[in-house]
């Protein structure tokens, strides 16, 4: 019998995590064996790739008694290199966590109250099964979501499919990097793909516009970036923030947040109204290209300085920077560019002084990206998959919006008409998705939550029933071949055997569409069996792949002389869309001034540690010894006026008088007065996190307002605003 909507209270897994810490396993006390390796002899040392972000470098697992002790970058791999960046090495850590997921549970009731209560795989997949099957019969299957961040998310989207519903979101889209792949699509046909196609290695400029390399610590990304720089690469950097890639910079233009697209069309105007555009390259492959010119007429770098705050003479000399270097130049597409709501055009503004610095497939610009292909196993073909109606459409999405999925959970008239039923793999999503509370109410709502995950994130208290997974080196997954440089394929495989009573995501999708009938589509007996016979198909060999960890293929050219041939309406760059004018959107980029913050309040900015993946290692016991909690970062002069010292605790507020804290104070001179900025996943609000919990503050809980991209529907979450007050001791 389905329980009442109102009984989904938060529960906690305290209890049971502690009950489990004592089966046998590994203690914490020998995790720090990595940092005292010398001399180890290794058993064996297994190939895979990590889990620790999305990036997937290729890792070494060394194993001594069936303990990985130490994680290394895998030479074989294109990705790492042989080097891994800070994080990566955390790997170990989130194996031996004493706070991870350890049973399945399942949430009853007892004397009116919501308890959790360990269970079997077999009852809770039977359970699970049930009750989606209950929720596809009353409703359609439609009506049933998976939102889902990780590698693994590919056997759970067969899985929905399977069972008729194509309500499948990713988070990433509409909170990180929607806007970019919508806008350099509309400019140049193609997105620009993760692992970003830029050619960084050869480039003599590139200009960063928010895109925090560094920090943003993505392994390959971070070695091209050091790899131009010894060539002697100039780097301009514009952000509020004096960020790690600025202090690598000849420039560093402290723009007013809100305000990049106006510095975007100022620099086109200097490099048409100058004529430094490479020519040849736009009369070749640009349609639009005069009535941007117009369009552009008026934006001068006079006018771009009232916008943005810079002086007028950098600008142009930027400007003329890019141009001297093109094509080896870029601005940099950036990767989390969900800010202010108009950012599918800052977007297209940067793919657009891309096309005047003619680029697009040139050496030290973008690169074509090869890819190694490898046929998918035979099987049953997927049934036509249905999808939810939006409330809200957006005339340019190519994906629906997990924003949009949240608010179609929420009641709101008939009660058949939206989402009653999610399942999460890998994606906490109190705290990935804008407007916590809003998003509890959507998980108040449903019929029924099903959870994927390694570790107790504060999403698994709000679900029916918990299904743990091994973490990344306790597991096959699917194959990897990113777009690169060159072709390949790459095999994530277990360094050591399930601990606890975890299983792997493929034999959990595998084995739930069994119990709901739908078995055809997982032919496979398991997962050697389903990566064996895919190989076979591209005749490369499985014991190649599990000793070595990657096959590179055979490259092909990745520059294009001459004409471009692309996949736009056109076959060329288009600087004007007709697509979007036919959606009765500006075709080309316009500047829509920020929001000014209230009297007393700074604008919120966040990003990224070197060390941290957001919100998914801010309990990992090796990282949170490095970086343990985040930092408000001040100006100086703004502490000052405020009677505040560096180093104390404050608490912030914002706009909605939404609260959190203590955060330690950090004051600074390399911010601009008019904002403050933290780093997200901190400030953790379940004790089942025991290293996490009440660590610093909570950016995702500040963020209670958002600004919709009218193109592709992305939340623009850089438009709340704080007050700064002193922490006082209770």
């Amino acid at each position: 019998m389905s329980q009442p909507l109102n009984r989904r209270s938060f529960l906690k897994i305290t209890g049971l995590a502690a009950a489990a810490a004592s089966g046998g396993v590994w203690s914490l006390g020998a995790n720090s064996a990595q940092a005292n390796d010398v001399g180890v002899v290794p058993d064996r040392v297994v190939p895979t790739f990590c889990e620790l972000c999305f990036w997937k470098c290729g890792v070494l697992a060394y194993v001594k008694d069936e303990k990985v002790y130490k994680l290394e970058g895998n030479p074989k791999h294109p990705l790492s290199n042989g080097k891994l960046c800070p994080r990566g090495t955390g790997g170990v850590g989130a194996l031996y966590d004493p706070d991870r997921l350890k049973h399945p549970l399942i949430r009853t009731t007892v004397n009116g109250k919501d308890e959790w209560r360990q269970a079997s795989w077999d009852e809770a997949l039977t359970y699970t099964a049930k009750r989606l099957n209950e929720v596809k019969a009353k409703y359609g299957a439609e009506s049933i979501a998976l939102f889902s961040h990780g590698h693994g998310g590919a056997f759970f989207k067969t899985l929905m499919k399977a069972m008729g519903s194509s309500t499948i979101v990713a988070p990433s889209n509409d909170q990180c990097r929607g806007p970019r792949e919508t806008g350099f699509e509309l400019t140049y046909g193609e997105v620009v793909g993760s692992v970003e196609n830029i050619d960084t290695p050869h480039a003599k400029c590139i200009a960063f516009i928010g895109s925090h390399v560094g920090e943003n610590m993505h392994n390959t990304a971070v070695q091209d970036v050091s790899e131009a720089n010894a060539r002697g690469c100039t780097f301009i950097t514009v952000d509020p923030r004096f960020s790690i890639i600025a202090g690598k910079s000849k420039y560093w233009l402290p723009i007013k947040p809100g305000t990049d697209t106006a510095l975007l069309l100022a620099w086109a105007n200097v490099l048409i109204d100058e004529k430094l555009y490479q020519r040849e390259f736009v009369e070749q492959n640009v349609v639009g290209f005069d009535q941007f010119a117009a369009h552009v007429k008026d934006k001068t770098p006079e006018w771009a300085a009232i916008e943005t705050g810079l002086d007028p003479n950098v600008i142009r000399e930027t400007a003329r920077e890019l141009a001297k270097n093109a094509p080896s130049a870029f601005v940099h597409p950036g990767r989390h560019v969900v800010w202010y709501g108009n950012d599918t055009q800052r977007s297209r503004a940067i793919a657009i002084v891309n096309g005047l610095l003619g680029n697009w497939a040139k050496k030290g610009g973008f690169y074509q990206p090869q890819t190694l292909n490898v046929p998918g196993y035979p099987g049953a073909k997927a049934p036509h998959a249905d999808s939810y109606k939006p409330r809200l459409t957006f005339p340019v999405a190519t994906m629906p919006c997990a924003y949009d999925v949240a608010q179609a959970s929420v009641k709101d008239g008939a009660d058949d008409a939206r989402i009653h039923a999610w399942m999460v793999y890998g994606c906490n999503v109190p705290l990935t998705l804008p407007n916590t509370e809003k998003t509890i109410e959507a998980m108040h709502a449903l019929d029924f939550v099903v959870v994927v995950d390694t570790m107790p994130a504060e999403v698994t208290g709000y679900a029916d029933v918990v299904l743990p997974e091994n973490t990344y080196l306790e597991r096959y997954d699917d194959l990897e071949s990113t777009p690169f440089r060159v072709p390949y394929v790459a095999l994530r495989q277990p360094a050591v055997a399930s601990l606890y009573d975890t299983k792997p995501g493929w034999w959990i999708a595998k084995s739930l569409a069994e119990k709901l009938g739908l078995a055809e589509y997982f032919p496979w007996k398991d997962a050697e069996d389903y990566l064996a016979a895919r190989l076979a198909k591209a005749n490369l060999s499985f014991d190649q792949l599990k000793r070595d960890g990657a096959i590179v293929g055979p490259a092909a050219p990745i520059y294009t002389p001459g004409p471009l041939t692309l996949k736009t309406p056109s076959t060329k760059v288009e600087f004007f869309s007709q697509k979007l004018a036919d959606a009765n959107l500006p075709p080309m980029p316009e500047y829509e001034p920020p929001e000014e913050p209230p009297t007393g309040y700074f604008r919120l900015l966040f990003g990224r540690s070197p060390v941290h993946t957001f919100s998914r290692t801010t309990n990992n016991p090796r990282l949170t010894e490095i970086v343990p909690e985040n930092e408000l970062w001040m100006n100086t002069e703004m502490a000052r006026v405020l009677g505040l010292k560096h180093g104390v605790k404050v608490m912030l507020e914002n706009q909605d008088s939404v609260k959190t804290g203590p955060i330690v104070l950090k004051v600074t001179q390399r911010i601009r007065q008019d904002c403050v900025y933290m780093v997200h996943g901190f400030g953790r609000e379940d004790a089942r996190l025991r290293r996490g919990y009440r660590r610093g503050a909570s950016d995702a809980r500040l963020i209670t307002r958002i600004k919709r991209d009218p193109v592709m529907g992305g939340t623009g979450m850089n438009v709340n605003f704080v007050t700064i007050s002193r922490w006082k001791e209770r």
